[in-house]
């Protein structure tokens, strides 16, 4: 069996080169992105058949989106994790469970998308659980953003899908005021604009540690007309 462990870095992280290997999108952080030239979503180092494209940005350990390869083999899944002890959890649940229709990127989302992501070429984006970074001086690290907003629109297809999932009500209330500024994305649920996940959404680490301590779980999702 493969264990996060034995994921290594395909090139000393000093050299911060982008570069896809094993199963991972490495990106790290002030990289060169002019050293590297996205190959396409049909491409060797991330799928090899050409399929819809899901996204999951925050991935955590990756058990949700894991569940979801394993379920849907006829969808491709990237998964976004910017902490890399993480992304080898993610990692080694590809080699166990024999996914070739999942990915992880080591990278920060929105980074990932403004600088790779081709437009109109993602079928559905989910936002699980992001950190909600509750105090003000923290709050430029928070993944809900106007800018998000901008980029989904930009890369999502026509008819594709924004969800978002939270604990956290005030990022709840950010989200639904956010959204009401964007044209191209339309809300899907009627007011109060968020419900319970419908059942066969899926389960993760965190989802479960809320619902035990009896949080209500908030559950958004937004159209691209």
């Amino acid at each position: 069996m493969v264990k996060p462990k034995d994921m290594a870095p395909p090139v000393p992280r000093a050299e911060r080169k982008i570069t896809i290997h094993d199963r991972v999108w490495y990106l790290p952080v002030r990289s060169d992105i002019s050293s590297f030239q996205f190959p396409g979503w049909c491409s060797e180092p991330l799928f090899s058949t050409e399929q819809p494209v899901h996204i999951e940005f925050c991935s955590g350990n990756g058990a949700w989106i894991a569940e979801k390869a394993i379920r849907h083999p006829e969808i491709n899944w990237l998964a976004v994790e910017k902490r890399f002890d993480r992304c080898r959890k993610i990692w080694s649940k590809i080699h166990n469970h024999k996914l070739p229709n999942l990915v992880v990127a080591f990278a920060e989302g929105l980074h990932l998308s403004t600088s790779f992501i081709p437009c109109t070429s993602v079928s559905t984006v989910y936002v699980n659980f992001p950190d909600p970074w509750p105090k003000k001086r923290h709050a430029k690290h928070r993944i809900i953003s106007l800018p998000f907003f901008l980029e989904m629109s930009r890369i999502l297809r026509d008819n594709g899908s924004l969800i978002f999932v939270t604990d956290d009500e005030p990022y709840s209330e950010l989200f639904l005021q956010l959204s009401q500024e964007q044209l191209a994305l339309k809300q899907q649920l009627s007011a109060p604009g968020f419900a319970e996940p419908p059942q066969e959404y899926g389960t993760s680490f965190f989802d479960a540690l809320f619902k035990s301590q009896g949080k209500s779980i908030r559950y958004h999702i937004l159209k691209k007309c």
